[in-house]
């Protein structure tokens, strides 16, 4: 079986980090899995833990009162997942449920936080990897935008 360090390593998001911060990073998480159907987080609960996810998939929801929830993106294998951790005030602003049985490593976000205090460089590293995420999040949803919403105008 693999240690932590090893499957850290493995993830696209922090293969290319340097083995000391690995290390560093290693001690503040854990392998983690969740039943089809079980939430990894729900909106407007304190946002504690980010997620890289190692086997299965995950459906990104909204939900409004009344309505059923409105999956707007399903992340799998080799993706990352939560960044409300990072940002405060540290709430979550969407659901994430497992669609199959799935494994991650899950990351304990104050204590990486702390890391990140102590570390300005390794902090730096971490927010530079989450802006790409966001970023590559937020051009998915404009595309899933301008697809629903640009076919109305017609």
């Amino acid at each position: 079986m693999k240690g932590l360090k090893e499957v850290i390593s493995e993830h696209a998001f922090f293969a290319d980090l340097p083995d000391g911060d690995r290390a560093i990073i290693a001690g503040c998480a854990q392998m983690a899995s969740y039943k089809a159907g079980e939430f990894l987080f729900q909106s407007g609960r304190e946002a504690e833990h980010f997620f890289l996810l190692r086997h299965g998939k995950i459906a990104l929801e909204l939900q409004a009162p009344g309505q059923e929830p409105y999956r707007f993106e399903t992340v799998g294998e080799g993706e990352v997942i939560g960044w409300s951790w990072l940002f405060e005030p540290h709430k979550w602003q969407f659901d994430a449920r497992a669609i199959d049985d799935t494994s991650v490593v899950k990351f304990d976000g104050k204590c990486l936080r702390g890391k990140c205090d102590n570390d300005p460089r390794l902090g730096y590293d971490i927010m530079k990897r989450f802006a790409r995420v966001l970023v590559q999040r937020y051009a998915d949803t404009r595309l899933q935008l301008i697809d629903v919403y640009g076919k109305q105008g017609g």
